[in-house]
Parts: structure tokens; C-alpha cells; sequence
């Protein structure tokens, strides 16, 4: 009975940590020739969360987007990307969960952002209120 039971906790534990260490890929496809380019960053990563890779802001006609390209990141518990005014996270627009850990993800930016206001594009973890890494957006 007691071999059961801690059959059933390693299968929990397992099933619901796993997430923090599997890789999560995504392949989104390329623009079209329509999409203009506004900037590319690099990711910069901190230092117990590696990452690399790029970040793009993309315009296709009205429609805004961020894009992660070749990127490289650890999993983590409820990971958010936003676009911030600062590192902390104090004024930010919420563009959705990770999608991702590896590969190349669009993230859309809602309608009527001022992207001028927003200085960063962070992964964050939302659970503990940490930085996993960020790219600076301005010019």
C-alpha cells in the first residue's frame, strides 16, 4: 500500500515539475515580405537564467509584434512576457504566458500600445516576481 501511494506522489511530482525543466519548442513562421522590421535586440540573460537569442519588434500593417528569434531559455513556473518600462516590472503590458522555450515565437502587441513608453521585453516569472531575461527596446 505504501509502495502505491509513493508510486502516485513520484508520478505527481514528476508530471507536475516537469515543466520546469522540459524544453518547449516552437517554430512560428517568418513574416511575410509585408513586415517591416522596427528593431532587433539581443536577449540578455541573468545570471542563474540563461538565454540567447533576439528580440524583434515587427509591424505588418496595423498589427505590431514581438518576436523571439533563435531563442534559447530555462523553464520556469508561470512565465509571462511583457513589454515594461523598467527591469522590475512595475508598469508593464502583459503579452501572454511563454509560449516557449526554444525556437522562434510572435507575441502580438495590443492595439494602440505606445510602444515609446515601454523601454524593455522581459520574461517573467510571475509566481515569484523574477527576471529571467530581457531585451532593451530603445533605439
Amino acid at each position: 500500500m505504501i509502495g502505491i501511494i509513493l508510486l502516485i506522489l513520484a508520478g505527481i511530482a514528476y508530471y507536475g515539475l516537469s515543466p520546469l525543466w522540459r524544453t518547449i519548442t516552437l517554430d512560428e513562421s517568418m513574416p511575410d515580405s509585408t513586415t517591416a522590421v522596427i528593431l532587433a535586440r539581443p536577449i540578455v540573460a541573468t545570471t542563474a537564467h540563461p538565454a540567447s537569442g533576439t528580440v524583434s519588434l515587427l509591424q505588418r500593417d496595423t498589427e505590431v509584434f514581438l518576436r523571439y528569434e533563435n531563442f534559447k531559455t530555462i523553464n520556469g513556473p508561470d512565465l509571462k512576457v511583457y513589454l515594461s518600462t523598467d527591469l522590475e516590472a512595475t508598469e508593464f503590458v502583459d503579452l501572454g504566458p511563454l509560449k516557449a522555450t526554444d525556437g522562434n515565437v510572435n507575441y502580438s502587441v495590443p492595439p494602440g500600445t505606445d510602444l515609446s513608453k515601454y523601454r524593455y521585453a522581459l520574461v517573467w516569472c510571475e509566481q515569484f516576481g523574477v527576471l529571467f531575461n530581457s531585451a532593451d527596446l530603445q533605439p
